[in-house]
C-alpha cells in the first residue's frame, strides 16, 4: 500500500463520521471529516506532511501557514519533514482575533513581509477560513502564492480560491474517500 492509500485509509478509519452535522460554512451534511483525527496522529501527520510537500514541489514559496487551530499541526508536521529533507522553510500561524497584548498581530511566527507563502487547511468546504488566513497574510505584507488542503469536499472551495486569484491544490478529495458529490452512489463509505 502506498502513502496515498494509507492516508485515505486513515481518513476513512479515523476522520469520517456519519450523522447530522452543521459545517463551519453553515451547510448541512450527513457526513463529517474531522481532519484533526489524522493531523494529530503521528503516522497521519507524517503522511500529510510528506504528501503536501510533494504536492508543492513545483511551487516557489518561503513559508507555510494557516488559520489556527486547524493548520497548526499541519505547519509543524511540514516543517519537521522539510527539515528531514534538508529544505529550508518557515511557518506561521494566523489568529482568528488579534492578540490583545504585545504586538497585537494576527500573524505569528518568523514569517516576514514580502515572503511568498502557502496557506494550509485540513478540510476545505467553501474555503472561508483559508481565505480569511490569506487575507490576513496579505495584510501583513506576504504574497500568497498557493492554497492547499488535505481534503477538498468539492463544495465550492476551489471556485472561491479561483475568484480570489489564489491557485488551489488538494491532496485528496471526498470522492477518494467514497463520499461527497463526486462519489459513485453505490460506493459504501467505510
Amino acid at each position: 500500500m502506498d502513502n496515498r492509500e494509507r492516508l485515505i485509509q486513515l481518513f476513512r478509519e479515523r476522520a469520517l463520521q456519519f450523522g447530522d452535522f452543521t459545517l463551519v460554512s453553515g451547510q448541512k451534511s450527513t457526513w463529517y471529516l474531522d481532519g484533526k483525527q489524522v493531523t494529530l496522529h503521528s503516522h497521519g501527520l507524517h503522511l500529510v506532511a510528506e504528501g503536501l510537500l510533494d504536492l508543492l514541489a513545483d511551487v516557489e514559496y518561503d513559508a507555510i501557514g494557516g488559520m489556527s487551530i486547524g493548520a497548526d499541526p499541519i505547519v509543524g508536521g511540514m516543517l519537521s519533514v522539510a527539515a528531514e529533507r534538508g529544505q529550508e522553510l518557515t511557518g506561521f500561524m494566523v489568529r482568528k482575533e488579534a492578540k490583545g497584548h504585545g504586538t497585537n498581530r494576527y500573524v505569528e511566527g518568523p514569517v516576514q513581509p514580502g515572503q511568498r507563502v502557502v496557506i494550509l487547511d485540513d478540510v476545505v468546504t467553501t474555503g472561508g477560513s483559508a481565505l480569511k488566513a490569506a487575507e490576513r497574510a496579505r495584510e501583513f505584507g506576504c504574497e500568497v502564492v498557493q492554497a492547499v488542503g488535505i481534503v477538498d469536499r468539492l463544495q465550492g472551495g476551489a471556485e472561491a480560491f479561483a475568484e480570489a486569484g489564489i491557485p488551489f491544490l488538494a491532496l485528496l478529495t471526498v470522492a477518494d474517500l467514497g463520499v461527497g458529490p463526486s462519489a459513485p452512489a453505490s460506493t459504501p463509505a467505510s
